[in-house]
C-alpha cells in the first residue's frame, strides 16, 4: 500500500479520507482502523457487527489442513464483504489448541484428551464474546476440540456454522496391499511380527485430516450436521478435497448470509427435537460410545438437560433397538468415511432414515432450510447395499450402542458399542469373572509381558480412571486394541468395563462411562478380582454377583472408606497431581451423565 500524502494517510493505507467517519473514542478505534487497513477492509466499518473465522489446530495430522481452509474462508469472506459492500467488520481468524488421542493412548498425556474440549470451549468463549462477535465460520478437526467450538458457539447463540476439516484417507501396507489404518496399528501392538509393525507404523496414517473410520470425529461431524450446524454434504470428502478450499467457503458464507438475515441462531437449530434426530443417526452409523458424552454436553450448552428435555436411557435404548445399523463402517465393518463419500455421502444416510419415518424432517439447519428441504435439495442416491444398507435390509437389525444400568451403575449411564461386539454373549448375556486393575499401565504392562494369563470370560476391570479420578477420562483404544488381537488369536472373550471412556476404533465387549466412578467410591470400586460379572443386553443391565449381598457390600464400602480416609482423603489408587489444568478438572469434573465436562 502506497502513502496519500494528500488526505494523511498511515504509509500502509490507501482507504481514502472519510471525512464522514466520526470516532466515538480514539483510543479504542485506533488498533480496529489498523486491524481493518492490514486485513484490506474498510475502517469506516469498525462500528459494524463483527464477523470471523476460527480453527482447531493440535499436534498432529488431524488438524495439518485446518490453516489452509481457515485461511480461505478468510479470504472469501473479506472478498464478499468488499464486493457486496456487507456491513460487516472482519477481524483477523482465532485459533483453539487440542491434542490427538492417537498418539497419546495409552500414555499419562491421554488424560489432556477430553480436557482438550473444554479449553476449546474456554478459547472460542473468550473470542466470540470478548469480540462480540455475531457471526462466525468454524473450520474444525479431532473430536473434542468441535464439540467444545459448538458449545461455546451454542452458549454465545449469534449466527454461526461450522464446516469439519475432513477425514484422512486409509493407509495401504505396501506388502499385503490391504487397506490400513491407526486402529489396524493399534491392534498389532501384541504382534511378534516386527517386520509388519514396522510396515503399519510407517504406511497406516499417510495424509491428511482426521481418523477415517467410523470414530469418534465422524461420529461428532455426522451429529452435527444432523443436528443442523454443518451443511450434510461437507462431513464425508477428506480432508485433501479441493471442495474445502474453493467451493465451500463459498457456500459458507452464503449461508452465514442467509442466517444473519433471517436471524437465525444456534439455539434455534439445536432444539429437543434436532438433538433426538442427530443421536438416531448416531445409532444408525454404529456410532462412537463418546456420543453419550458429546451430545450432553452440546445440549447443556444450548441450555438444554439431554436425559430430561431429549430422551430418557430407556427411550434411548428402546430407539436403539429398533434402529438398524445401515453403514458398514470400520472398525466393525469394512468402508472408510471416504467411501461414504463416494456413494453421495452423509445425505444417503439421513435421507433413508428419513424416509422411514425415524427423522424429525421439520428441525432447521444451518443452511436456513429444514432438515427435509436441505436432503430433497441434495437429493442424494439410494443406498448402494454395500456401503450404505437400506432399513428394509439392514447390515445389523439393532443399532449401535446401549446404556446399561445395575449395581455396577445404579444411575445408568454405562455405555457398551453393541455394532462392535465380536463375541461373548450368550443369548445375549455375558457372565464372567474380575479381573482388577487401578491403572492402564498395570494391565499394558500385563498384556506385553503375559498375555497368556489371560483367559476366556474374564472381565477386565480397570478404574480410578473416570473424569476425576485420572482426571481426564482418558481413552482406552490401547488396552482394547491388545485384547480384541488376543481374543482373535485365541478365539476366547475377554470383556472390559470401567470408569473411563473408549476410542471408537475400540471393539469388543466393552463397557466404558461406569459410574459413580472409583475416585467418588462408586460400586466399581468395590470389586474384587474373582468376582462375577453378568452384563445381559436383553435387560441392559449389568450387575457384581457378590454386590448383591449387602453385608458384602456393607463390609466393602466401610473397608474403602478407611483406606481413603488413613490417605488423606483420597485412596492410593488414585495419582496426586499438580498440574492446574488437571487439578481443575478434579475439582470439578461433572458425572459422565453429566457430560464430563469441568466447571
Amino acid at each position: 500500500m502506497q502513502k496519500n500524502k494528500e488526505n494523511k494517510q498511515c504509509e500502509n493505507c490507501n482507504c481514502g479520507g472519510h471525512g464522514d467517519f466520526v470516532s466515538e473514542n480514539p483510543g479504542r478505534d485506533v488498533q480496529r482502523v489498523g486491524t481493518a487497513r492490514f486485513l484490506d477492509q474498510d475502517p469506516t466499518k469498525i462500528y459494524n457487527p463483527v464477523w470471523t473465522v476460527t480453527g482447531t489446530l493440535g499436534d498432529s495430522q488431524c488438524y495439518i489442513g485446518v490453516n489452509e481452509k481457515v485461511a480461505a474462508i478468510q479470504k472469501a469472506l473479506g472478498d464478499r464483504i468488499t464486493e457486496d459492500d456487507l456491513p460487516i467488520r472482519l477481524i483477523p481468524p482465532a485459533y483453539t489448541i487440542g491434542v490427538s488421542d492417537g498418539q497419546l493412548n495409552g500414555t499419562p498425556e491421554m488424560r489432556f484428551s477430553l480436557i482438550g474440549r473444554e479449553v476449546t470451549n474456554d478459547g472460542i468463549t473468550e473470542h466470540l464474546s470478548g469480540s462480540n462477535v455475531k457471526g462466525c465460520i468454524s473450520v474444525v478437526a479431532c473430536d473434542k476440540p468441535p464439540v467444545g467450538t459448538l458449545t461455546a458457539i451454542l452458549e454465545h447463540n449469534e449466527p454461526a456454522i461450522i464446516m469439519s476439516d475432513g477425514s484422512i484417507k486409509p493407509g495401504h501396507d505396501p506388502k499385503t496391499g490391504e487397506r490400513i489404518d491407526l486402529v489396524t496399528a493399534f491392534q498389532a501392538a501384541g504382534d511378534k511380527d516386527q517386520e509388519r509393525k514396522n510396515r503399519l507404523a510407517l504406511n497406516a496414517c499417510c495424509g491428511q485430516g482426521s481418523c477415517g473410520g467410523m470414530f469418534t470425529y465422524n461420529t461428532m461431524q455426522s451429529f452435527i450436521a444432523t443436528l443442523g450446524m454443518e451443511p450434510l454434504h461437507m462431513v464425508t470428502p477428506s480432508s485433501d478435497d479441493p471442495k474445502r478450499l474453493t467451493l465451500f467457503p463459498q457456500q459458507l458464507i452464503d449461508h452465514l448470509v442467509t442466517m444473519t438475515k433471517k436471524g437465525i441462531k444456534p439455539r434455534d437449530i439445536v432444539t429437543p427435537a434436532s438433538l433426538r434426530n442427530a443421536l438416531i443417526v448416531a445409532i444408525a452409523m454404529g456410532g462412537s460410545t463418546n456420543v453419550l458424552l458429546h451430545s450432553v454436553e452440546i445440549a447443556r450448552g444450548a441450555g438444554l438437560n439431554l436425559w430430561k428435555e431429549v430422551i430418557t436411557q430407556e427411550e434411548f435404548n428402546s430407539l436403539s433397538k429398533r434402529v438398524p445399523v445401515i453403514f458398514n463402517a470400520w472398525p466393525f465393518g469394512k468402508y472408510w468415511m471416504v467411501d461414504l463419500d463416494a456413494k453421495g455421502g452423509l445425505q444417503v444416510i439421513v435421507k433413508e432414515l428419513l424416509d422411514a419415518g425415524f427423522l424429525d424432517g421439520t428441525t432447521l439447519t444451518c443452511t436456513g432450510e429444514t432438515l427435509a428441504e436441505q436432503i430433497a435439495r441434495l437429493n442424494p442416491p439410494k443406498p448402494d447395499g454395500d456401503v450404505v444398507f437400506s432399513i428394509a435390509k439392514p447390515l445389523k437389525k439393532t443399532g449401535g450402542l446401549r446404556l446399561l444400568k445395575g449395581n455396577l451403575a445404579p444411575n445408568g449411564g454405562a455405555v457398551i458399542k453393541v455394532a462392535g461386539v465380536e463375541g461373548g454373549l450368550e443369548n445375549g448375556i455375558f457372565r464372567g469373572k474380575a479381573r482388577v486393575f487401578n491403572n492402564e499401565k498395570d494391565l499394558l504392562d500385563l498384556l506385553d509381558k503375559n498375555p497368556e494369563s489371560f483367559q476366556d470370560k474374564d472381565m477386565v476391570v480397570i478404574r480410578s480412571i473416570g473424569p476425576r479420578g485420572a482426571p481426564g477420562m482418558p481413552e482406552l483404544l490401547d488396552p482394547t486394541s491388545r485384547i480384541t488381537t488376543l481374543c482373535r488369536q485365541k478365539n476366547i472373550t475377554i470383556a472390559l468395563m470401567t470408569d473411563a471412556r473408549f476410542s471408537g476404533g475400540s471393539v469388543g465387549l466393552v463397557i466404558g462411562h461406569v459410574q459413580p466412578e472409583a475416585y467418588l467410591g462408586g460400586p466399581i470400586a468395590l470389586v474384587e478380582d474373582g468376582d462375577t460379572i453378568v452384563v445381559d443386553i436383553n435387560k441392559n443391565t449389568m450387575d457384581c454377583v457378590e454386590l448383591a449381598d449387602k453385608a458384602t457390600k456393607a463390609a466393602r464400602t466401610k473397608a474403602w472408606k478407611q483406606v481413603v480416609k488413613e490417605n488423606g482423603g483420597i485412596h492410593p489408587s488414585v495419582k496426586p497431581i499438580t498440574n492446574r489444568l488437571l487439578k481443575r478438572m478434579r475439582a470439578t469434573a461433572r458425572p459422565a451423565l453429566e457430560g464430563a465436562g469441568m466447571e
